[in-house]
């Protein structure tokens, strides 16, 4: 959901409260999921995951999930994602129904944790969405566009034009670089993913 101006998504507040909320994004298949492991089993972070939350928002039966199936007729997560990838109207209507209800459940769950020192929110689409403002600063999972391809290819079993269209209905990542407080770079091995990890949670450079 592209309906935040990138050259104006930077300039949206930080959370500014005691807390330290680590957003944590990047593009499809650049490694969040992979940081966001490291940062909860090595470091003791509470992680939460808007992926999670949107896979709960359409759970048979919720309401969302209703509406889903009226207008598709199936809940099967590959199906869906063919349809909503290849049309922008569809992807478009499935983010502003399953949007709102991410954003409730990061605002229930941040409550529930107030207490925790530091949280690491793991939202994909974070600055498409506009939710910038949850974070305290922003951490960009980076790599190189030829390894994204390769890896969302491998991943999900998808042609190279199905994984160039799923990469481009994201912000590229040459813009996301720019709004980012801190890059993650994954070019490379696991020491390299995990010492840059470490010097995120120092505030280091």
């Amino acid at each position: 959901m592209a309906d935040v101006d990138p050259s104006q998504a930077g300039a949206s507040q930080r959370w500014s409260g005691p807390q330290r909320r680590i957003g944590l994004t990047g593009g499809i298949a650049t490694g969040k999921s992979r940081v966001a492991q490291l940062l909860g089993d090595q470091h003791g972070l509470p992680v939460l995951d808007a992926d999670l939350f949107a896979r709960e928002a359409l759970a048979p039966g919720s309401p969302a999930a209703l509406a889903v199936l009226e207008r598709h007729g199936s809940l099967d997560r590959a199906a869906l994602g063919r349809i909503v990838f290849a049309d922008p109207l569809e992807r478009q209507w499935l983010e502003q129904l399953v949007h709102p209800l991410v954003r409730e459940r990061f605002a229930l769950e941040l409550e529930q944790l107030a207490a925790a020192p530091a949280v690491v929110l793991t939202i994909p689409l974070l600055f498409e969405a506009g939710l910038g403002g949850l974070c305290s600063e922003i951490w960009l999972v980076d790599c190189d566009p030829q390894q994204q391809l390769v890896r969302l290819m491998e991943r999900n079993q998808l042609s190279e034009a199905e994984a160039q269209a799923r990469i481009d209905s994201q912000w590229p990542l040459e813009s996301k670089r720019a709004l980012a407080d801190r890059l993650i770079d994954n070019r490379g091995g696991p020491e390299l993913l995990a010492a840059q990890i470490e010097r995120g949670l120092r505030g280091g450079a």
